[in-house]
């Protein structure tokens, strides 16, 4: 019934052709000789120095591809959405920039520089035309901690002396000029390892990197990292200077010290930044829900900068509350300086860890919008963009960037199509750096930190995959957790890497314990469904037919072929072992027979004396029944009895030579047979483990001399399942482990009388069991069949006479599949 539901709906089809194996689906599907080949090494490396002038265009505008779209640029259609997300996300990038610039414990300007060199860079190199390359909180916390890492304001303290000269009136400060001067080279030292990576990587086509990184690491690492940015701006929004710690824990222990700090806070500190924060999360909401009515969103960032700019001038709040600010924003642009390299070595791995972050962050933002928008990003060309804006940005005192979310959702919410957009921000940045930057000296640095909070909303509401991915997957929830954890109680770079790996062991532990199934058929067609999910698929009686939901390798053969033995419920230790029991039974049958024999004889050989005048000797009844129904009657004599009285029995001498050479010989075959069965029994189960040497088959062949048939007669036809088919269709490669462990697979199952085929191999792994070996004279490549179905069919016309008719499998053989 519910088959003809199916065809109702999606129409039938019906096949009819022979069974193929693997040898016939070659001579059908026409092989190529030798398999596929790509190009060979040395025609790719002429291909790669080829140089023509459709080649040298391609790859210019690959390495340029400003140069591909920039002269097809459409003014008209483009030009007034790109200036107006251009203007919505250089306002943006003035707070922003300065705030972050505080999150990488840098002067505030240090913020405007990197909003704008890095930008321009990536208006040339970069492929993506949504995406806001800048300042990026996950970045600068990374940065920010190797600086304080490197120089903390402890190794910066100097005495004050008031103006009485006695010793209780020296107070000890920070010398914040030298600390913040060690501090920009560390993060230009930082910045620029971190894009040779970057540009490294790209040149090498090692864009690929990045998908190790799965979206719940990347999630959970960025919520992390968003703990570690609140937590550093709390002192900004407390007005209190808790002590730095390091290593595992840091984040616990500056918590602990905060709330000790408390009694000290700066209560005009303290409200500022709720007036603050209060103002930047209304407005922001007010964006939100009227996002479709308002032309633009409201720059309420701007806003409150220059309005808390106002009120701390004409408020005299640092002179008169002691409230924190900016300070002083030389005007103007720097020149370029080139990095400290002796500080290389101390910042690679966080250099590193930055990289990684950064390009993770910015392929993932860049392919969603090129998803939504129908362009490609290409990986390899945005690691290139992305290393380049940070080394060369590097020389122009920036420090590292990538892509920000709530830039960019701006930017293509305004309506910006193109990277245009990203060059008049960027415009709109060195305006402020050349003339306004002046103007915001007494901005108080909690408004800034509660520009950062607000910013921050969107890391935080993905505490909501949570719920989420319990419903979904919960390895990903586990991954999700893991790396949040790891990231707050461990450093941002161990923490990173302490989630890779965690994910990395998810994936193997997933091909560890993978999804084992008998399959069955489902009557009428050629599908076999896992018979524990699909109530209409039916085993196929004296077949077996198993498949693993992960690929075979090297980690996890020895459990295939432990869940085989359990799914086919063939024990090969107990049959084995049964079959050498049974050969020494029949053995010491046989032994037992021939003594038997042997006494019978030495019976016989009492003839009967008969005396000179014909008279002979009277044996038992016993003796004479015995010897007329077991042994063969010799006549001699006259009389047809035995030899007469006093004479030698020359004929009986011959005869029992020839016995006694033919005990001897059946001895020592039975001496021989009971060593090698003892050198099994020392050996204990190695035949059922794959471990067996070619001597053991050899004892088996010797011994089936005796029990021929032993293990069959014990049988019960009903249960016997007399073929294995493996589905290797999961199998993407083959390995040296994964090949011993079929080949021993289908040798073992072969010493109990259970033939292994295989279905659904690859081409590829088809080619790799060729090279390694694994077809033989006793494991042919006729075991081979592209489908389970061609398998079946084959089992099911070549098991032999003696196997049960079965009416399930009678109606498969004969069937044409429909669906």
């Amino acid at each position: 019934m519910r088959l003809s539901m199916f065809e109702q709906k999606t129409g039938e089809f019906s096949v009819a052709r022979g069974v193929l194996d693997e040898l016939g689906l070659d001579e059908v599907g026409g092989k190529r000789a030798g398999g596929h080949k790509g190009p060979s090494l040395k025609s790719k490396l002429r291909d790669s120095v080829r140089c023509t002038l459709p080649r040298l265009k391609a790859c210019l505008f690959s390495w340029l591809p400003v140069l591909s779209w920039l002269p097809r640029y459409n003014l008209r259609e483009n030009g007034m959405g790109d200036l107006i997300a251009g203007i919505s996300v250089g306002i943006m990038h003035l707070p922003q920039g300065m705030a972050y610039a505080l999150l990488a414990s840098l002067p505030p300007v240090y913020g405007l520089y990197t909003s704008f060199y890095p930008v321009l860079i990536y208006f040339i190199f970069g492929t993506s035309k949504h995406i806001s390359i800048g300042t990026f909180a996950v970045i600068s916390i990374m940065i920010g901690s190797v600086a304080e890492r490197m120089a903390p304001d402890s190794d910066f303290m100097r005495n004050v002396t008031n103006s009485s000269s006695s010793f209780r009136d020296m107070e000890m400060e920070v010398d914040t000029g030298a600390r913040d001067a060690l501090r920009v080279k560390i993060a230009i030292a930082a910045t620029v390892l971190s894009g040779i990576f970057q540009v490294l990587l790209g040149l090498v086509r090692f864009g690929f990197v990045v998908t190790y990184l799965s979206e719940p690491l990347v999630r959970g690492y960025t919520t992390g990292a968003a703990t570690h940015v609140v937590i550093s701006q709390l002192k900004y929004m407390f007005g209190v200077s808790p002590q730095r710690f390091t290593g595992p824990f840091a984040q616990i222990y500056i918590l602990i010290d905060l709330c000790y700090r408390l009694p000290d806070t700066n209560l005009a500190i303290l409200t500022v930044s709720l007036v603050a924060l209060a103002v930047l999360i209304i407005v922001k909401e007010l964006n939100a829900c009227y996002s479709k009515k308002l032309p633009l969103p409201i720059p309420i960032e701007l806003i409150v900068i220059i309005g808390a700019t106002l009120v701390s001038y004409y408020g005299t709040l640092r002179e008169t509350y002691d409230v924190q600010v900016v300070g002083e924003i030389p005007s103007g642009l720097v020149p370029p300086r080139v990095p400290d390299f002796s500080l290389f070595p101390s910042v690679v791995g966080e250099a590193f860890a930055i990289a990684v972050v950064g390009y993770a962050i910015n392929i993932s933002l860049g392919k969603t919008f090129g998803l939504k928008h129908g362009y490609k990003v290409d990986s390899n060309q945005e690691l290139v963009a992305l290393g380049l804006s940070n080394a060369v940005g590097g020389f122009f005192q920036c420090y590292s960037v990538t892509s920000s979310l709530s830039r960019s959702l701006i930017q293509e919410s305004t309506g910006g199509k193109t990277q245009v957009a990203g060059a008049i921000s960027a415009l709109i940045v060195l305006v402020t750096v050349l003339k306004l930057g002046s103007l915001f000296e007494e901005l108080p640095k909690a408004v800034l930190a509660a520009i950062v909070f607000v910013n921050l909303k969107g890391m935080f509401k993905q505490y909501l995959d949570v719920p989420a991915l319990w419903k979904s997957n919960k390895v990903d929830l586990m991954i999700w957790v893991v790396t949040c954890a790891c990231t707050i109680l461990l450093n941002l770079d161990l923490g990173l890497a302490a989630s890779i790996a965690f994910s990395l062991l998810t994936v193997i532990a997933r091909t560890q314990l993978p999804r084992y199934a008998v399959l069955g058929w489902v009557s009428g067609t050629e599908l076999y469904l896992d018979t524990d999910a699909y109530e209409e698929a039916k085993e196929i009686p004296g077949i077996t037919i198993f498949r693993s939901s992960a690929t075979l390798y090297y980690a996890n053969a020895e459990l295939y072929r432990d869940a085989l033995e359990e799914k086919s419920g063939i024990n090969i230790n107990k049959l084995l072992k049964q079959k050498k029991k049974q050969a020494a039974k029949q053995m010491r049958q046989q032994a037992k027979e021939e003594k038997r024999a042997k006494k019978e004889r030495g019976k016989e050989s009492v003839a009967v004396c008969v005396s000179a005048n014909g008279t002979a000797h009277k044996q038992s009844d016993d003796a004479v029944q015995r010897r007329s129904s077991n042994a063969p009657h010799h006549p001699s004599g006259a009389n047809g009895y035995g030899p007469a009285k006093g004479c030698v029995n020359v004929g009986y001498e011959k005869e029992r030579d020839e016995v006694v050479y033919e005990e001897v010989e059946e001895a020592k075959m039975a001496a021989q047979a009971q060593a090698k069965l003892a050198a099994i029994e020392e050996n204990g189960d190695a035949g059922s483990s794959g471990a067996s040497n070619s001597s053991q088959g050899d004892t088996y062949e010797a011994c089936d001399r005796y029990n021929a048939g032993c293990v069959g007669a014990q049988r019960d036809d009903k249960r016997w399942t007399h073929s294995i088919i493996l589905d290797l269709s999961t199998v993407g490669f083959v390995d040296t482990v994964t090949l011993k462990t079929i080949k021993n697979i289908c040798r073992d199952y072969g010493e109990v009388d259970v033939t292994v085929y295989l279905a659904g191999c690859q081409v590829c792994v088809v080619q790799q069991l060729e090279r390694g070996g694994f077809f033989s004279a006793s494991l042919p490549k006729n075991r081979l069949f592209p489908t389970i179905h061609d398998a079946v069919l084959h089992c099911l016309h070549y098991t032999g006479n003696g196997l049960p008719s079965y009416e399930c499998a009678m109606e498969m053989a004969a069937c044409v599949t429909q669906l």
